[in-house]
């Protein structure tokens, strides 16, 4: 009882709120210093864990897979991907958890690799939210032209950009509340999914025994070979884009020691049960050769998912499934705001953008960050509605490959990360959380990481060649390679030594952190929601 109150009253003085961020001039940036508040619970932590990776890329794209590699070619397209993703949340969840700081990976790379390269992360990672919020606006039109012609599309797009805005300039809590519900809807629609097709596919509904049938139509499980395969890697990347927010919600968690590895640690289980059983579930019900599978990405009517479901006899299956992809698409829009806005607030604080992006409101939120992001992503969106929207096109494309960059800079920067600590004569033991196989996880992403970055325009190479095509499809690296290189010769600061490395600012000098109310008490996360409710999350922790 002495050790705990010991622990509280030394938790209590120095207060994880007020844990300084890294700078490359501490003076003068200590009067700008901004304290997020740790308003994400377990919970919320999970579930956005969950939350980031299920969206449109699942609940839409996943036929654009069938269609292009066959049952076969999409399972292992999306099990390969599934792998590289799960090493990358345990690189990024060793050093979130150790220094759980805003910013994060950016941040980290800034901290342990090259600043520039720091810089080059931090800006492609928040153009890609910035725009991503954007093509969400333009998204949540569309879905509700579904159902409403009369209105027009733009009144759509400023109502959800008002519940955005709401949302996060709040405190976090808000946040992680609408992202732990909306998860909630995702895997109880993924869950039901599973179920149903099973039952469609045995002929327990709809009458027909499918079982392994359309594994073996002409051209067996993989009728396009290795080429078949590597085009799902894309589109598998793209559905699981946006898991890497965890490193970002770690500097506003309650207790990042604790929920981060255990949101790290689930991911492989979800990818399992969310993505590669429902890939197979559609490949056995739904042939490869079906254009709709095509037409699915963007048409909600045919989604793989509405076929599905319309097969078991479902009359409303195209209402229901439009419904859950509003919610996720309002889901990918808070999040994005939320990303962008953590990411801008992380390179104002390490020098890179005006200091007043560090400046939060009375609820711990960087309001101005915030607004700048919603801004960005009006200014995106606004270029659909004039001309041709080529430049709206562009952006689009311009972070298209956002999501593998930052994967393969976390990865660099992990192995950075690890050679400095030890370097330095630490010892991983004093770690919450050891990544496993280093740097086997690591290197593994980076090779793959790299093909599919410098292979995924191979198509626009076919004759006739285009060079629009060419440089549309590798925009988003030329993005990177300028920022880096243009950061590099302006900036000219060197590539950080393992000696120098900085493992003390921002980290948690306490083994265990307790949630503390105002008077400085111990509390129990779940302790004040009713019975119903710490039942169900209970029930939600282990099956998600």
């Amino acid at each position: 009882m002495s050790n705990e109150k010991t622990l509280k009253e030394e938790f209590t003085t120095t207060s994880i709120e007020t844990m300084e961020s890294i700078s490359s001039n501490t003076t003068d940036q200590s009067k700008h210093k901004a304290h997020l508040t740790r308003g994400l619970k377990a919970r919320h932590i999970q579930m956005i864990a969950l939350g980031g990776t299920i969206g449109t890329g699942l609940f839409m794209a996943s036929g654009k897979a069938i269609a292009a590699g066959g049952p076969g070619g999409a399972l292992v397209g999306y099990a390969i991907v599934g792998v590289l993703v799960f090493c990358v949340m345990m690189s990024l969840g060793e050093m979130a958890a150790y220094i759980p700081v805003s910013g994060s990976f950016g941040h980290f790379a800034n901290r342990f690799v090259d600043p520039s390269l720091g810089f080059c992360v931090s800006v492609i990672y928040w153009l890609n939210w910035s725009v991503g919020v954007a093509v969400e606006l333009t998204g949540v039109a569309l879905i509700m032209e579904f159902w409403v012609q009369s209105v027009n599309s733009v009144i759509w797009s400023v109502i959800c950009l008002v519940i955005l805005v709401a949302i996060n300039v709040f405190a976090v809590k808000g946040y992680g509340e609408v992202e732990y519900w909306i998860s909630f809807i995702k895997i109880l629609t993924i869950l039901v999914f599973i179920i149903i097709g099973l039952c469609v596919d045995t002929g327990a509904l709809g009458g027909d025994n499918i079982g392994v049938r359309n594994f073996h139509l002409e051209g067996g499980a993989f009728p396009k070979g290795f080429l078949g395969v590597f085009n799902v890697f894309i589109t598998a990347a793209f559905s699981f884009n946006g898991v890497e927010i965890v490193g970002i919600t770690a500097g506003e968690s309650e207790n990042p020691h604790k929920t981060v590895p255990s949101a790290v640690k689930q991911v492989f289980w979800r990818i399992v049960l969310f993505y590669v059983f429902s890939m197979l579930i559609i490949g056995l019900i739904i042939p490869y050769t079906d254009p709709n599978l095509l037409d699915g990405a963007s048409n909600v009517s045919v989604s793989p998912f509405t076929l599905v479901f319309q097969k078991a006899g479902a009359q409303y299956a195209a209402d229901i499934m439009n419904a859950i992809i509003l919610i996720t698409m309002i889901s990918a829009g808070n999040s994005g705001v939320y990303s962008s806005s953590r990411t801008l607030m992380g390179l104002a604080e390490d020098g890179y953008a005006p200091k007043f992006f560090t400046r939060v409101n009375r609820w711990g939120v960087p309001i101005y960050a915030v607004l700048t992001s919603c801004l960005i992503g009006c200014l995106a969106f606004l270029t659909s509605l004039f001309g041709s929207g080529v430049v709206f096109n562009w952006l689009t494309r311009l972070t298209s490959l956002a999501g593998l960059i930052t994967w393969v800079i976390i990865s660099i920067t992990h192995i950075r990360f690890r050679m400095g600590y030890i370097a330095q004569g630490r010892s991983l033991a004093s770690l919450p959380y050891v990544a496993p196989l280093f740097p086997l996880c690591d290197i593994f992403v980076i090779v793959i990481g790299l093909i599919v970055i410098f292979g995924q325009g191979y198509s626009s190479f076919y004759a006739p060649i285009s060079a629009g095509d060419v440089i549309g499809s590798y925009i988003g690296l030329i993005l990177a390679i300028i920022l880096y290189v243009g950061h590099k010769i302006f900036v000219r600061k060197p590539f950080v030594k393992v000696d120098e490395m900085d493992f003390e600012t921002g980290t948690l000098k306490i083994e265990q952190v307790f949630d503390v109310n105002g008077d400085g008490e111990l509390i129990d996360d779940e302790k004040d929601l009713p019975l119903w409710k710490r039942v169900g999350n209970k029930v939600l922790s282990i099956i998600a």
